[in-house]
């Protein structure tokens, strides 16, 4: 995501809330290991229609037998062979609200497939053990899901979507999807759910956006920068979002090569992000452990927040403002703007050519940070024109520690915009303000949808600071509107 990074923004107490869990990486390895070992012992594969891949399922059922889930082995047929798609249940929980977590349980051929899914596989699995060994009991039900044939063409994922009617389908409210979550010289990338790359297939469905910005903030939480990968069909995410699913998940890299910026960014070499992909040498060495360690433990916590019906910021709340009584935010006595400068206030829908330019409800409550709040005869009447808008918050006192900004926000605009329009966050530390978010509009159609984002704050720790939010309609006359809500900062 370029300039943003999303995060989970609404506040809940313990009472609300269980801790996700630390997932143990050596439970994960051990995973891996009877994966490999299977392997081993059926032909170096655990590929679709070999005794590997049915092997495989086995051992993971019979541990989610054990645990106590609901387990259902549906079979399909590609290639004149027999497949195996593993459904597991925890009882409880909303079913006409559930959250499905999986990836793909097959090799290809010509290898043991353990980055490639052996690691997204184990780290869904002891996930879901965890579930079990704590008896979680989230607002939300779960699904846990092994696919098989993904090698092939998401062969097992599309036979699941398919035989399900629209009823299922549309009680299925998020799908995650994990695939090659170990590779040896990781990145560390988020599906891009809000599109805000503005890369390749665009958003996927209402929803998306939330579960990348619930899986940013754990990385935030422990200073791992991210950065996004497009919806490119590859995996088995695909058959849920062309049912209009909300999906979302990580990826370590595959085939590809690690750019000199991403060395900086995430250490590694500039060579394959798996150089064993697809191919003999995916074997139990050909696992980062480091990675996969973190990602097992986003896994959790992308679990526990959106199961439980929160979207909870890791971290001590520190500070918020959730807008909804007036704590002092001043307008800037030197914006430029004409008209539609940034209020709180009540905002009110306005729309232009079918494009939701602002949005009638705030993120959370009823009042937010907008830029003209009112309608107006028209889209175009109360939108930002003319220059910069500003509004500074009362003085925040912040405690030492590591520190992390959250909030929601979303910047819309139409096909008249430029690179020159945007919104940025800024601190204020005594008179010097620094940007520590900014997203800039494009010349195209861009339609107001509330996204979460966040910001490191550490270097300001136990200074005295102000939140300054900015937007502009600084290149030629365009229909922008902005917004913020939310907003709340955080210590770990």
């Amino acid at each position: 995501m370029a300039g943003l990074i999303a995060t989970g923004l609404a506040v809940a107490t313990p009472a609300q809330a269980a801790a996700a869990p630390d997932i143990p990486v050596a439970n994960v390895k051990a995973h891996l290991s009877q994966f490999q070992s299977i392997a081993t012992a059926n032909g170096g594969n655990r590929a679709h229609g070999r005794p590997g891949y049915l092997a495989s399922v086995t051992y993971v059922k019979n541990l989610l037998d054990a645990a106590g889930f609901t387990t259902t082995q549906q079979s399909f047929t590609y290639n004149g062979a027999t497949g195996y798609n593993l459904i597991a249940d925890w009882p409880g929980g909303d079913t006409s609200d559930t959250l499905m977590i999986g990836g793909h349980l097959d090799s290809v051929a010509s290898g043991p497939g353990i980055n490639d899914n052996g690691s997204g596989s184990a780290g869904i699995l002891e996930v879901a053990l965890q579930v079990s060994r704590s008896n979680f009991q989230p607002d939300r039900h779960l699904r846990f899901a092994w696919w098989g044939a993904e090698e092939l063409g998401l062969r097992g994922s599309r036979a699941y979507v398919n035989s399900l009617s629209a009823a299922q389908k549309a009680a299925i409210t998020g799908y995650l999807n994990f695939d090659m979550i170990g590779s040896p010289n990781p990145g560390y990338f988020l599906y891009d759910g809000d599109d805000s790359d503005g890369t390749g297939s665009g958003p996927g469905p209402t929803g998306s956006a939330q579960i990348e910005s619930t899986l940013a903030a754990y990385f935030t939480s422990i200073g791992v920068p991210t950065r996004g990968t497009d919806f490119d069909g590859r995996s088995d995410y695909g058959p849920f979002i062309a049912a209009g699913i909300p999906a979302g998940g990580i990826f370590t890299g595959a085939e590809g090569t690690k750019t000199s910026a991403q060395v900086q960014l995430w250490g590694g070499t500039t060579s394959r992000f798996d150089p064993c992909y697809h191919a003999s040498c995916d074997t139990i060495t050909n696992i980062n452990d480091t990675a996969l360690d973190r990602n097992s433990d986003a896994i959790a916590y992308a679990v526990w927040t959106l199961a439980d019906g929160t979207t909870t910021p890791p971290g001590t709340p520190v500070w918020s403002d959730d807008l909804e009584t007036a704590t002092g935010w001043t307008a800037g006595a030197a914006d430029t703007a004409t008209a539609g400068r940034f209020e709180r206030g009540d905002p009110a829908a306005t729309s232009s050519s079918g494009v939701t330019t602002q949005l009638g409800t705030a993120a959370g409550g009823t009042y937010a940070l907008v830029t003209g709040a009112t309608a107006g005869a028209s889209a175009g009447a109360n939108d930002l024109d003319g220059g910069i808008s500003t509004i500074t918050s009362p003085a925040i006192t912040l405690p030492t520690g590591t520190l992390t900004l959250n909030l929601s926000w979303y910047l819309a605009h139409l096909n008249n915009a430029t690179s020159a329009d945007y919104l940025r966050v800024r601190v204020v530390s005594g008179t010097t303000p620094a940007t520590v978010l900014t997203q800039s509009a494009s010349a195209a159609n861009k339609a107001a949808v509330w996204t979460t984002a966040t910001a490191n704050l550490s270097a300001y720790a136990g200074q005295t600071i102000r939140l300054q939010v900015e937007a502009a309609d600084a290149g030629t006359a365009s229909l922008v509107e902005a917004a913020v809500d939310n907003l709340v900062i955080t210590r770990s």
